[in-house]
Protein backbone atom coordinates (compact mmCIF):
# COMPACT_ATOMS: atom_id res chain seq x y z
CA UNK A 1 0.00 0.00 0.00
CA UNK A 2 1.59 3.06 -0.75
CA UNK A 3 1.49 6.18 1.23
CA UNK A 4 1.25 9.84 0.13
CA UNK A 5 4.75 11.94 0.71
CA UNK A 6 5.08 13.54 3.75
CA UNK A 7 4.74 17.82 3.67
CA UNK A 8 7.70 19.68 4.27
CA UNK A 9 7.78 21.38 7.49
CA UNK A 10 5.98 24.84 7.11
CA UNK A 11 7.57 27.80 8.50
CA UNK A 12 5.71 29.14 11.80
CA UNK A 13 4.26 32.67 11.88
CA UNK A 14 7.13 34.13 13.99
CA UNK A 15 9.98 32.58 11.52
CA UNK A 16 7.97 34.24 8.72
CA UNK A 17 7.73 37.74 10.09
CA UNK A 18 11.34 37.82 11.79
CA UNK A 19 12.90 35.84 8.38
CA UNK A 20 14.55 33.33 10.89
CA UNK A 21 15.42 29.82 10.00
CA UNK A 22 14.57 26.94 12.24
CA UNK A 23 18.18 26.05 13.43
CA UNK A 24 18.71 30.07 14.00
CA UNK A 25 16.36 30.53 16.90
CA UNK A 26 18.47 29.27 19.67
CA UNK A 27 21.82 31.44 18.98
CA UNK A 28 19.49 34.70 17.90
CA UNK A 29 17.54 34.20 21.23
CA UNK A 30 20.87 34.06 23.10
CA UNK A 31 22.65 37.02 21.17
CA UNK A 32 18.94 39.20 21.49
CA UNK A 33 19.20 38.36 25.67
CA UNK A 34 23.31 39.02 25.75
CA UNK A 35 22.91 42.82 24.06
CA UNK A 36 19.37 43.42 26.00
CA UNK A 37 21.40 42.20 28.84
CA UNK A 38 24.44 44.59 28.18
CA UNK A 39 22.61 47.53 27.14
CA UNK A 40 20.53 47.48 30.77
CA UNK A 41 23.14 47.25 32.45
CA UNK A 42 24.20 50.47 30.24
CA UNK A 43 21.46 52.65 30.77
CA UNK A 44 21.37 51.68 34.59
CA UNK A 45 24.91 53.58 34.41
CA UNK A 46 23.75 56.41 31.83
CA UNK A 47 21.56 58.73 34.25
CA UNK A 48 24.17 58.13 37.02
CA UNK A 49 26.96 59.37 35.06
CA UNK A 50 25.63 62.28 33.31
CA UNK A 51 24.42 63.53 36.89
CA UNK A 52 27.37 63.44 37.86
CA UNK A 53 29.03 64.90 34.98
CA UNK A 54 26.92 68.37 35.67
CA UNK A 55 27.83 67.76 39.48
CA UNK A 56 31.39 68.23 38.49
CA UNK A 57 30.81 71.23 36.92
CA UNK A 58 29.14 71.84 33.11
CA UNK A 59 32.13 74.35 32.01
CA UNK A 60 34.26 71.29 32.84
CA UNK A 61 32.12 68.93 30.20
CA UNK A 62 34.67 69.41 27.15
CA UNK A 63 37.44 68.17 29.37
CA UNK A 64 36.15 65.19 30.27
CA UNK A 65 35.34 64.43 26.62
CA UNK A 66 38.67 64.86 26.20
CA UNK A 67 39.58 62.87 28.93
CA UNK A 68 37.81 60.29 27.57
CA UNK A 69 39.38 60.06 24.32
CA UNK A 70 43.18 59.98 26.06
CA UNK A 71 41.40 57.00 28.11
CA UNK A 72 40.34 55.12 24.77
CA UNK A 73 43.43 55.63 23.45
CA UNK A 74 45.22 53.94 26.20
CA UNK A 75 42.92 51.24 26.91
CA UNK A 76 42.18 49.92 23.00
CA UNK A 77 45.86 48.95 22.85
CA UNK A 78 45.53 47.08 25.76
CA UNK A 79 42.61 45.37 24.39
CA UNK A 80 44.26 44.18 21.33
CA UNK A 81 46.81 42.68 23.79
CA UNK A 82 44.46 40.50 25.62
CA UNK A 83 42.62 39.75 21.88
CA UNK A 84 46.54 38.51 20.80
CA UNK A 85 47.04 36.65 23.75
CA UNK A 86 43.88 34.59 24.05
CA UNK A 87 40.65 32.42 22.55
CA UNK A 88 37.47 34.56 22.41
CA UNK A 89 35.85 33.25 25.19
CA UNK A 90 38.62 34.18 27.55
CA UNK A 91 39.53 37.75 26.27
CA UNK A 92 35.28 38.47 26.21
CA UNK A 93 35.53 37.58 29.80
CA UNK A 94 38.77 38.96 30.89
CA UNK A 95 37.24 42.28 29.49
CA UNK A 96 34.29 42.15 31.05
CA UNK A 97 35.12 40.84 34.48
CA UNK A 98 37.69 43.76 34.74
CA UNK A 99 35.34 46.54 33.88
CA UNK A 100 33.02 44.80 36.94
CA UNK A 101 35.84 44.95 38.76
CA UNK A 102 36.07 48.60 38.17
CA UNK A 103 32.31 48.42 38.75
CA UNK A 104 33.03 46.99 42.30
CA UNK A 105 35.64 49.75 43.22
CA UNK A 106 33.55 52.55 42.15
CA UNK A 107 31.02 51.39 44.42
CA UNK A 108 33.10 51.64 47.09
CA UNK A 109 34.38 54.73 46.61
CA UNK A 110 30.73 56.24 46.56
CA UNK A 111 30.01 54.20 49.55
CA UNK A 112 32.24 55.03 51.53
CA UNK A 113 34.61 57.96 50.70
CA UNK A 114 33.61 61.39 52.26
CA UNK A 115 31.75 64.00 50.27
CA UNK A 116 34.49 66.18 49.64
CA UNK A 117 36.12 63.47 47.29
CA UNK A 118 33.06 62.61 45.66
CA UNK A 119 33.33 64.77 42.64
CA UNK A 120 36.53 63.62 41.75
CA UNK A 121 34.86 60.17 41.93
CA UNK A 122 32.39 61.39 39.81
CA UNK A 123 34.25 62.83 37.09
CA UNK A 124 36.42 59.60 37.08
CA UNK A 125 33.51 57.41 36.81
CA UNK A 126 32.21 60.05 33.64
CA UNK A 127 35.01 58.57 31.72
CA UNK A 128 34.88 55.41 32.79
CA UNK A 129 31.29 54.73 31.83
CA UNK A 130 31.97 56.32 28.78
CA UNK A 131 34.73 54.06 27.70
CA UNK A 132 32.75 50.81 28.99
CA UNK A 133 29.75 51.56 26.74
CA UNK A 134 32.08 51.76 23.69
CA UNK A 135 33.95 48.77 24.47
CA UNK A 136 31.12 46.52 25.86
CA UNK A 137 29.05 47.13 23.00
CA UNK A 138 32.15 46.66 20.17
CA UNK A 139 33.09 43.26 21.68
CA UNK A 140 29.41 42.53 21.55
CA UNK A 141 29.53 42.88 17.58
CA UNK A 142 32.81 41.62 17.22
CA UNK A 143 31.25 38.34 18.99
CA UNK A 144 28.26 39.04 16.70
CA UNK A 145 30.48 39.42 13.35
CA UNK A 146 32.32 36.19 14.49
CA UNK A 147 29.53 34.31 14.74
CA UNK A 148 27.04 34.85 11.88
CA UNK A 149 27.44 34.36 8.26
CA UNK A 150 27.06 37.61 6.14
CA UNK A 151 23.35 36.87 4.94
CA UNK A 152 22.53 35.52 8.50
CA UNK A 153 23.57 39.33 9.58
CA UNK A 154 21.68 41.20 7.24
CA UNK A 155 18.50 39.20 8.04
CA UNK A 156 19.36 38.82 12.12
CA UNK A 157 21.12 41.55 13.36
CA UNK A 158 17.87 43.76 13.06
CA UNK A 159 16.38 41.50 15.23
CA UNK A 160 19.31 41.67 17.65
CA UNK A 161 19.30 45.13 18.28
CA UNK A 162 16.16 45.09 19.32
CA UNK A 163 16.95 43.41 22.14
CA UNK A 164 19.63 46.59 22.93
CA UNK A 165 16.73 48.79 22.15
CA UNK A 166 14.63 46.58 25.22
CA UNK A 167 17.58 46.73 27.62
CA UNK A 168 18.11 50.61 27.02
CA UNK A 169 14.03 50.63 28.17
CA UNK A 170 14.30 48.14 30.53
CA UNK A 171 17.56 49.88 32.12
CA UNK A 172 16.35 53.70 32.22
CA UNK A 173 12.83 52.38 33.68
CA UNK A 174 14.76 50.81 36.81
CA UNK A 175 17.12 53.56 37.47
CA UNK A 176 14.54 56.17 37.40
CA UNK A 177 12.19 53.81 39.59
CA UNK A 178 15.14 52.69 42.16
CA UNK A 179 17.43 55.41 42.42
CA UNK A 180 15.10 57.40 44.92
CA UNK A 181 14.56 53.87 47.06
CA UNK A 182 18.32 52.79 46.96
CA UNK A 183 20.32 55.36 46.03
CA UNK A 184 22.55 55.70 43.41
CA UNK A 185 25.51 53.06 44.89
CA UNK A 186 23.53 50.25 45.13
CA UNK A 187 22.62 50.40 41.06
CA UNK A 188 25.92 49.90 39.97
CA UNK A 189 25.70 46.48 41.68
CA UNK A 190 22.83 45.45 39.96
CA UNK A 191 24.67 46.62 36.71
CA UNK A 192 27.35 44.39 37.73
CA UNK A 193 24.95 41.58 38.01
CA UNK A 194 23.46 42.12 34.60
CA UNK A 195 26.75 42.17 32.85
CA UNK A 196 27.78 38.72 34.28
CA UNK A 197 24.74 37.20 33.09
CA UNK A 198 25.59 38.65 29.61
CA UNK A 199 29.17 36.88 29.94
CA UNK A 200 27.08 33.45 30.49
CA UNK A 201 25.37 34.70 27.55
CA UNK A 202 28.16 34.38 25.88
CA UNK A 203 29.51 31.24 26.90
CA UNK A 204 26.37 29.94 26.22
CA UNK A 205 26.80 31.23 22.59
CA UNK A 206 30.35 29.55 22.11
CA UNK A 207 29.22 26.48 23.19
CA UNK A 208 26.15 26.22 20.77
CA UNK A 209 28.60 27.23 18.04
CA UNK A 210 31.36 24.57 19.66
CA UNK A 211 28.93 21.98 19.42
CA UNK A 212 28.98 22.71 15.37
CA UNK A 213 31.84 21.42 12.56
CA UNK A 214 35.74 20.61 13.59
CA UNK A 215 36.23 23.43 11.88
CA UNK A 216 34.00 25.96 13.46
CA UNK A 217 35.56 24.41 16.83
CA UNK A 218 39.03 24.63 16.08
CA UNK A 219 37.90 28.26 14.62
CA UNK A 220 36.61 29.47 17.79
CA UNK A 221 39.42 27.86 19.93
CA UNK A 222 42.32 29.65 18.19
CA UNK A 223 43.91 32.81 19.71
CA UNK A 224 44.24 35.66 16.75
CA UNK A 225 47.49 36.56 17.67
CA UNK A 226 49.21 39.67 16.63
CA UNK A 227 50.72 42.82 18.65
CA UNK A 228 49.09 45.49 20.85
CA UNK A 229 48.74 47.70 17.97
CA UNK A 230 47.50 45.75 15.33
CA UNK A 231 44.21 47.55 15.31
CA UNK A 232 46.33 50.85 14.29
CA UNK A 233 48.48 48.83 11.57
CA UNK A 234 45.28 47.13 10.15
CA UNK A 235 42.88 50.17 9.73
CA UNK A 236 45.75 52.54 7.93
CA UNK A 237 46.84 49.47 5.54
CA UNK A 238 43.09 48.58 4.64
CA UNK A 239 41.34 51.10 1.93
CA UNK A 240 38.11 49.25 3.29
CA UNK A 241 38.35 49.82 7.07
CA UNK A 242 39.82 53.51 6.81
CA UNK A 243 36.77 54.22 4.67
CA UNK A 244 34.69 52.26 7.58
CA UNK A 245 37.04 54.79 9.81
CA UNK A 246 35.62 57.94 7.65
CA UNK A 247 31.72 56.56 8.17
CA UNK A 248 32.17 56.49 11.88
CA UNK A 249 34.37 60.26 11.87
CA UNK A 250 31.40 61.52 9.75
CA UNK A 251 28.56 60.08 11.49
CA UNK A 252 29.90 61.79 15.00
CA UNK A 253 30.67 64.61 13.42
CA UNK A 254 27.63 65.16 12.91
CA UNK A 255 26.12 63.94 15.92
CA UNK A 256 27.34 66.42 17.66
CA UNK A 257 26.86 69.15 15.29
CA UNK A 258 22.98 68.28 15.88
CA UNK A 259 23.21 67.47 19.70
CA UNK A 260 24.38 71.10 19.88
CA UNK A 261 21.62 72.82 17.19
CA UNK A 262 19.49 70.86 19.83
CA UNK A 263 20.47 71.79 22.69
CA UNK A 264 20.66 75.26 21.63
CA UNK A 265 17.12 75.84 20.11
CA UNK A 266 15.80 73.79 23.37
CA UNK A 267 17.44 76.63 25.89
CA UNK A 268 15.81 79.30 23.46
CA UNK A 269 12.59 77.59 23.18
CA UNK A 270 11.79 75.84 26.57
CA UNK A 271 11.63 77.67 29.80
CA UNK A 272 12.74 75.25 32.98
CA UNK A 273 14.86 72.47 34.03
CA UNK A 274 11.43 70.66 34.53
CA UNK A 275 10.22 71.23 30.97
CA UNK A 276 13.48 70.82 29.36
CA UNK A 277 13.71 67.28 30.83
CA UNK A 278 10.22 66.16 29.74
CA UNK A 279 11.52 67.40 26.18
CA UNK A 280 14.66 64.96 26.45
CA UNK A 281 12.52 62.44 28.11
CA UNK A 282 9.45 62.56 25.32
CA UNK A 283 12.09 62.57 22.87
CA UNK A 284 13.82 59.10 24.01
CA UNK A 285 10.33 57.27 24.07
CA UNK A 286 9.37 57.99 20.64
CA UNK A 287 12.96 56.74 19.38
CA UNK A 288 12.96 53.86 21.37
CA UNK A 289 9.57 53.02 20.67
CA UNK A 290 10.04 53.37 16.79
CA UNK A 291 13.45 52.29 16.89
CA UNK A 292 12.41 48.67 18.80
CA UNK A 293 9.04 48.38 16.15
CA UNK A 294 11.99 48.84 12.85
CA UNK A 295 14.28 46.60 14.49
CA UNK A 296 11.50 43.78 15.18
CA UNK A 297 9.69 44.26 11.55
CA UNK A 298 11.58 46.27 9.27
CA UNK A 299 15.45 46.00 9.24
CA UNK A 300 16.03 42.71 8.42
CA UNK A 301 13.74 42.65 5.55
CA UNK A 302 15.26 45.93 4.08
CA UNK A 303 18.70 44.79 4.56
CA UNK A 304 18.35 41.35 2.73
CA UNK A 305 16.51 43.13 0.31
CA UNK A 306 18.22 46.59 -0.99
CA UNK A 307 21.65 45.04 0.54
CA UNK A 308 24.37 46.72 2.87
CA UNK A 309 25.02 49.91 0.92
CA UNK A 310 21.98 51.44 0.42
CA UNK A 311 20.81 50.75 4.26
CA UNK A 312 24.13 52.12 5.26
CA UNK A 313 23.16 55.00 3.39
CA UNK A 314 20.05 55.58 4.58
CA UNK A 315 21.26 58.03 7.41
CA UNK A 316 23.46 60.41 5.19
CA UNK A 317 20.56 60.77 3.12
CA UNK A 318 18.41 61.71 6.29
CA UNK A 319 20.65 64.03 7.58
CA UNK A 320 21.49 65.83 4.27
CA UNK A 321 17.47 66.44 4.10
CA UNK A 322 17.32 67.09 8.18
CA UNK A 323 20.08 69.15 8.21
CA UNK A 324 18.61 71.51 4.93
CA UNK A 325 14.90 71.55 6.71
CA UNK A 326 16.99 73.19 9.96
CA UNK A 327 18.55 75.87 8.04
CA UNK A 328 15.58 77.17 6.29
CA UNK A 329 13.40 76.34 9.51
CA UNK A 330 15.50 76.30 12.94
CA UNK A 331 12.70 75.97 15.03
CA UNK A 332 11.91 73.30 17.75
CA UNK A 333 9.76 70.90 15.65
CA UNK A 334 12.36 70.96 13.11
CA UNK A 335 14.76 70.05 15.62
CA UNK A 336 12.24 67.12 17.24
CA UNK A 337 11.50 65.46 13.49
CA UNK A 338 14.97 65.57 12.66
CA UNK A 339 16.62 64.26 15.75
CA UNK A 340 13.51 61.35 15.94
CA UNK A 341 13.87 60.01 12.63
CA UNK A 342 18.37 60.52 12.60
CA UNK A 343 18.09 58.41 16.14
CA UNK A 344 15.67 56.01 14.94
CA UNK A 345 17.70 55.43 11.08
CA UNK A 346 20.79 54.80 12.94
CA UNK A 347 19.88 52.25 15.47
CA UNK A 348 17.58 50.77 13.04
CA UNK A 349 19.70 50.52 9.90
CA UNK A 350 22.85 52.06 9.87
CA UNK A 351 24.27 50.57 13.63
CA UNK A 352 23.07 46.94 11.86
CA UNK A 353 24.61 47.88 8.42
CA UNK A 354 27.91 49.07 9.94
CA UNK A 355 28.26 46.02 11.83
CA UNK A 356 27.53 43.96 8.96
CA UNK A 357 30.77 45.61 6.93
CA UNK A 358 33.29 43.54 10.01
CA UNK A 359 31.77 39.63 8.68
CA UNK A 360 33.59 39.06 6.00
CA UNK A 361 37.27 39.97 7.48
CA UNK A 362 39.84 38.69 9.17
CA UNK A 363 38.79 37.72 13.26
CA UNK A 364 41.93 39.95 13.28
CA UNK A 365 40.03 43.17 12.12
CA UNK A 366 36.56 41.85 13.65
CA UNK A 367 38.50 42.38 17.13
CA UNK A 368 41.37 44.86 16.54
CA UNK A 369 40.56 47.15 14.33
CA UNK A 370 36.86 47.54 14.81
CA UNK A 371 37.14 48.14 18.34
CA UNK A 372 39.88 50.86 17.54
CA UNK A 373 37.05 52.33 15.13
CA UNK A 374 33.94 51.75 17.54
CA UNK A 375 36.35 53.64 20.35
CA UNK A 376 39.07 55.62 19.14
CA UNK A 377 37.88 57.01 16.26
CA UNK A 378 34.36 57.61 17.34
CA UNK A 379 35.64 59.39 20.06
CA UNK A 380 37.93 61.80 17.80
CA UNK A 381 34.57 62.62 15.66
CA UNK A 382 33.11 63.67 18.98
CA UNK A 383 36.01 66.16 19.94
CA UNK A 384 36.73 67.39 16.19
CA UNK A 385 32.30 68.12 15.78
CA UNK A 386 32.87 69.56 19.33
CA UNK A 387 35.56 71.63 18.19
CA UNK A 388 33.97 72.58 15.16
CA UNK A 389 30.93 73.94 16.41
CA UNK A 390 32.87 76.25 19.04
CA UNK A 391 35.07 77.60 16.24
CA UNK A 392 31.87 78.00 13.41
CA UNK A 393 30.19 79.90 16.93
CA UNK A 394 33.03 82.01 17.29
CA UNK A 395 33.10 82.94 13.76
CA UNK A 396 29.31 84.26 14.21
CA UNK A 397 27.71 81.41 12.38
CA UNK A 398 23.88 80.96 13.71
CA UNK A 399 21.83 77.74 14.24
CA UNK A 400 21.08 78.53 10.05
CA UNK A 401 24.55 78.79 8.97
CA UNK A 402 26.17 75.64 11.09
CA UNK A 403 23.00 73.31 9.80
CA UNK A 404 24.26 74.42 6.46
CA UNK A 405 27.84 73.67 7.01
CA UNK A 406 26.84 70.21 7.88
CA UNK A 407 25.34 69.14 4.58
CA UNK A 408 28.08 68.78 2.57
CA UNK A 409 29.65 66.85 4.96
CA UNK A 410 26.62 64.27 4.70
CA UNK A 411 26.56 64.29 1.27
CA UNK A 412 30.42 63.34 1.59
CA UNK A 413 28.77 61.06 3.91
CA UNK A 414 26.68 59.66 1.30
CA UNK A 415 28.79 58.86 -1.68
CA UNK A 416 31.49 57.14 1.32
CA UNK A 417 28.68 54.95 2.21
CA UNK A 418 27.96 53.60 -1.28
CA UNK A 419 31.50 52.93 -1.66
CA UNK A 420 31.70 51.14 1.11
CA UNK A 421 28.40 49.00 -0.06
CA UNK A 422 30.13 48.18 -3.29
CA UNK A 423 33.58 47.39 -1.42
CA UNK A 424 31.33 44.66 0.67
CA UNK A 425 30.11 43.21 -2.18
CA UNK A 426 33.18 42.59 -3.49
CA UNK A 427 34.31 40.91 -0.62
CA UNK A 428 32.06 38.40 -0.25
CA UNK A 429 32.60 36.74 -3.87
CA UNK A 430 34.87 33.78 -3.86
Amino acid sequence: MSTAPAEPDQPSVLQQLFAVRRDEWQVLGLSLLYFLLLMAGYFILRPIRDQMGVAGGVRNLPWLFTATLLATLVVSPLFSLLVSRMPRRRFVAWSYRLLMLCLLLFYTALSGLPESAQVWVGRAFFVWVSVFNLFAVSVFWAVMADVFQSEQSRRLYGVIAAGGTLGALIGGVATSNLVDVLGAPPLLLISLVLLELALWCMFAITRRMGSGSPAQQQRDAAVVGGSALDGFRLALRSPYLLGVCGYMLLYTIGSTFLYFLQAQVVDATIDGKTAQTAYFANVDIWVNSLTLVFQMLVTGRLMAKLGVGLTLAALPLISIIGFMGLGMMPVLVAVVVFTVARRVTNFAFSRPSREALYVPLPREAKYKAKNLIDTFVYRVGDQVGAWANGLLLWLGFGIAGIAFTAVPLAAAWLVLSLWLGRRYRALQKP
